[in-house]
């Protein structure tokens, strides 16, 4: 094994095993806490609730532990078998070096180390979620999903690496930034069409019917000069009993979308609450924002992979013929979340930054914190949130805020 190989092992193995750390040390504060509800939380939570809770948090980190071990073995074990050099050499002389012949074997690889993790998503719906009374999907409404996950990858996805694979042929040495260009192009068409023509495809969006919540939502719409093509509401309960708002879509393309379990769960001041949230991050300019670092990263990246691709170790580390551009953007695409795993508590305080902002924003439209408040202890109840997750876990994998710290910059925020 080379030099890099052994590296790339190593980073594999100890992305690994960061996890397994996090994960046992989360586990080890939720237990330390379940020995007697925290007392902020026996206002709103009651002692059957929370040991519900601390259950359901045990049981996904029970998963995701083997989950991670198997995902790091099947990951090792395609880099190294020789089973990607061997796959690639078959294609190419089954059907040549073209362009849509590079791009389809990229693709083909993509859906088939999907197929393994098939087992895991079936059954923390079907099994976990079912029996934390979470579950409302069947079997052909998950199946049904994932064929019509297939077809738009096929329709999308392959093209857009076909063109890419095109532009590294066309531009010269600064391909990787025509393809990072390519690529910006495709995500902002995405950010437009989606919501009219991909979201339909999976969920039913339906107008909120007039009556008082429309017309308070409305209200707060205009008192925050915030112009929504509509407010929709979605079958969320189709597969679950989770909830969620969000807007989408820009311009006249604009939708409020809230979830129907949400509208079951939550009272009318505090949806207004939840929805002049959504609004902050509009106003604040979040998603511009994000899209301009999400930018910035995939530029990174590009570059790096442009380094990479030019450099003989970086190929045959895992049996490749140098050269080949297809083996290089396939590595690198493998490799890219062992990599980038390391910055996730940089993008994660990032957005933690955007929530207490959009949180401070409803605060101030509201006149007054409580129907927030009110709303995220709810939610947390109903989704059996794990409300005492150890902080550096949280760094890791909470884009949001942890409850206890929303509440504390929400009662500081009108002061």
């Amino acid at each position: 094994m080379t030099w890099f190989g052994i590296f790339t092992a190593a980073l594999v193995g100890l992305k690994c095993l960061s996890q397994l750390c996090l994960e046992w040390l989360n586990v080890r504060h939720l237990k330390e806490h379940a020995r007697t509800v925290p007392e902020w939380i026996r206002g709103f939570v009651d002692e059957n609730t929370y040991a519900k809770s601390v259950d359901y948090t045990l049981a996904k980190g029970r998963l995701h532990q083997v989950e991670l071990v198997y995902d790091a073995v099947i990951l090792l074990g395609v880099l190294f078998s020789g089973l990607l050099p061997w796959a690639l050499d078959k294609i190419t002389h089954r059907f040549g070096t073209s362009q849509w012949a590079m791009g389809g074997f990229l693709f083909s690889v993509g859906i088939l180390l999907a197929i393994p993790e098939l087992p895991f998503a079936w059954y923390a719906q079907f099994k976990l979620e079912e029996r934390f009374g979470f579950n409302t999907n069947t079997q052909r409404v998950w199946w049904a999903d994932r064929v019509k996950g297939l077809l738009l990858a096929l329709l999308l996805v392959y093209p857009l690496l076909v063109l890419i694979l095109v532009l590294t042929r066309w531009t010269g040495q600064f391909w990787w930034i025509w393809a990072w260009a390519a690529l910006m192009a495709f995500q902002l068409l995405m950010a437009v069409l989606a919501p009219v023509l991909i979201l339909p495809l999976f969920n039913k969006l339906t107008p909120l019917p007039e009556g008082s919540l429309r017309d308070r939502l409305l209200a707060l719409a205009k008192r925050t000069s915030f112009r929504a093509g509509s407010i929709q509401v979605m079958d969320g309960s189709k597969r679950s009993r989770h909830s969620n708002a969000f807007f989408t879509g820009f311009g006249r393309f604009r939708k409020i979308v809230l979830f129907d379990t949400l509208i079951t769960q939550l009272t009318e001041p505090q949806l207004e609450a939840v929805l002049a949230h959504e609004i902050g991050h509009y106003k604040k300019a979040h998603i511009p924002k994000t899209l301009v670092a999400a930018a910035l990263g995939s530029f990174a990246g590009f570059y790096a992979l442009s380094w990479l691709a030019s450099r003989t170790w970086f190929y045959t580390a895992f049996g490749f013929p140098p050269g080949n551009f297809t083996s290089a953007l396939l590595i690198f695409g493998l490799l890219s979340g062992a990599a980038t795993f390391w910055f996730s508590p940089v993008a994660h305080w990032w957005s933690r930054r955007h929530e207490y902002e959009a949180d401070a924003f409803a605060a101030t439209v509201m006149k007054e914190p409580a129907p927030l408040i009110q709303a995220l202890r709810r939610l947390n109840e109903k989704n059996l949130s794990n409300l005492t997750p150890h902080p550096v876990y949280s760094a890791f994998y909470y884009s949001h805020p942890t409850l206890i710290e929303r509440e504390r910059a929400l009662a500081l925020c009108l002061d």
